[in-house]
């Protein structure tokens, strides 16, 4: 049996367990969890939010919304000791990033983030695969990320031979080796097929979020350019 109540803030889980007929209640806190989220409808943005519930009911909740014309991805997410005040210093060092103060989106790579999340980061819970509520919901979000995929090296002016360097671990890199592919691990193969492999993600990603060149993610540099322009 389990009892749930609030202690300084925080959920706490009662788990009763029955020794010599005696009724003994094992407290535990939930896990306080911060996730990034990304929307496929909304380019360039992205949401920094906090739970101490599910994550997966959680992103559900927010991409229910009808308002939302696609479901949210969590591009990361990770367990923390104190979720609101790691919270408070996210959106306190991307305030210059924010779109609304009433609201938690941030025009920003999301990869930005997610490099100082993990100072406070106890562990990554970032799930493999999508929360989505339909077939439909799936083939519209699998449809846009196709759209989004669509990059060359030409356009952010990048030279084959030019080599790329991983965000997640800055030890991996593949090389360009023409205008929309490169070569890693030996092999010919796509930004994006490359990224989700060396996630490990059973959804696809857009490969421009993570794979930098000149201190740059392929997506900041391309919206660089194209503002500029």
């Amino acid at each position: 049996m389990q009892d749930t109540q609030s202690r300084k803030g925080k959920s706490i889980v009662g788990q009763s367990n029955q020794v010599g007929g005696i009724n003994r209640v094992i407290l535990y806190a939930m896990p306080e969890i911060i996730y990034i989220l990304t929307n496929e409808a909304m380019p360039g943005y992205v949401k920094i939010g906090k739970t101490s519930t599910s994550l997966e009911q959680r992103v559900r909740e927010l991409s229910a919304s009808t308002s939302v014309p696609l479901p949210f991805t969590c591009f990361y997410a990770c367990a923390v000791k104190d979720a609101a005040f790691v919270e408070h210093q996210l959106h306190d060092a991307f305030d210059n990033n924010r779109i609304n103060p009433r609201r938690e989106f941030f025009q920003i790579a999301p990869e930005r983030v997610v490099s100082a999340l993990k100072l406070a980061e106890i562990e990554n819970i970032t799930p493999r695969k999508d929360f989505v509520e339909t077939q439909a919901d799936q083939d519209a979000l699998n449809q846009a990320r196709k759209i989004r995929s669509v990059f060359n090296f030409s356009m952010v002016d990048i030279p084959v031979g030019a080599e790329l360097v991983f965000s997640r671990d800055e030890s991996v890199k593949a090389k360009v080796i023409d205008n929309r592919s490169i070569e890693f691990n030996g092999e010919i193969t796509s930004l994006s097929a490359s990224a989700q492999k060396i996630l490990g993600y059973l959804y696809g990603v857009a490969g421009t979020d993570y794979w930098l060149y000149e201190g740059e993610t392929l997506d900041e540099r391309r919206r660089r350019l194209e503002e500029g322009e």
